[in-house]
């Protein structure tokens, strides 16, 4: 069992930065050589993939709408992951996840859960 624990979001205006992070207890991300992913889910809309990185971090791959603003890392001997967000719009606004289980960019492939953070990108 891995609980997982976002923090760092808040509100930001339009071109700001935030850095979210993703903290891991109980079984490590190293334990079972987890991938972690970020995904986002706004009201109304379904939840979506944000960007992954593999258990090592050899391999990363972020959502076309985020590709060269949003940054994927990952610190195993501290059992972090991080989001770098720069450039930042109105419409990345949602609540960000992060999961952990098999790489990939479908919900299906993670099978544990933080409870989010807000992000609220003010125009």
């Amino acid at each position: 069992q891995v609980q997982l624990v976002e923090s760092g979001g808040g509100l930001v205006q339009a071109g700001g930065s935030l850095r979210l992070s993703c903290a891991a207890s109980g079984r490590t991300f190293s334990d079972y050589a987890y991938a972690v992913g970020w995904f986002r889910q706004s009201p109304g809309k379904e939840r979506e993939f944000v960007a992954a990185i593999s258990w090592n971090g050899g391999a990363t791959r972020h959502a076309d709408s985020v590709k060269g603003r949003f940054t994927i890392s990952r610190d195993n001997a501290k059992n972090m992951v991080y989001l770098q967000m720069n450039s930042l719009k109105p419409e990345d606004t949602a609540v960000y996840y992060c999961a952990a289980g098999a790489f990939g960019t479908w919900k299906a492939s993670y099978n544990y859960w933080g409870q989010g953070t807000q992000v609220t990108v003010s125009s």
